[in-house]
């Protein structure tokens, strides 16, 4: 007796790997930035410097991860920009481990007052400086299972940066 045996339907093909390293690379900077920005006008957490420092790579990240979509993903162009994203975004963790050092004491972080200020005149920079939060690089405003802000980014931001540089790679050997 034959049988016609039916297959069973394939499963629709994962996305190739550099399709999916360019949109972690987008993806990436863009839910951090919104966490951070959530954080602070939400969650009333304002940035010290070295947490803009650490958003300013997550910015330079988006250019080029957004560049990567004009090409096609397995292209040579796309490829290297989707890299120079990876590249800002381990920027902004490596940021961030030398921030959550100098939250626990191991670097020493600046010695003097950063405050972020945008007047018109003297008068309004005076009520801006006494009315602006004065924000430490070295106290941790919040922390989830004892890691701050800037350990979190470090983490995500590093380990998001090696996936998205090993699946680039990994599909330009194919």
């Amino acid at each position: 007796m034959n049988e016609a045996v039916a297959e069973a339907p394939r499963p629709s093909q994962p996305l190739a790997s550099p399709a999916t390293a360019r949109l972690l690379g987008l993806l990436l900077p863009a839910a951090l930035l919104a966490g951070a920005f959530g954080s602070q006008y939400f969650g009333g957490l304002y940035p010290c410097e070295m947490c803009w420092w650490q958003r300013y790579a997550h910015f330079a990240a988006l250019l080029p991860a957004a560049l990567a979509f004009t090409a096609q993903s397995a292209s040579h162009r796309s490829r290297i920009l989707t890299l120079i994203a990876a590249l800002a975004i381990a920027v902004s963790g490596a940021i961030g481990v030398y921030h959550a050092g100098v939250e626990l004491k191991i670097f020493q972080g600046f010695t003097t007052c950063t405050v972020m200020t945008s007047a018109g005149n003297t008068e309004d920079l005076l009520k801006q400086i006494a009315a602006a939060p004065l924000i430490r690089c070295d106290q941790v405003q919040w922390s989830f299972l004892g890691i701050s802000m800037a350990g979190w980014n470090a983490i995500v931001s590093l380990s998001g940066a090696a996936v998205i540089a090993f699946l680039t790679l990994k599909g330009s050997r194919r």
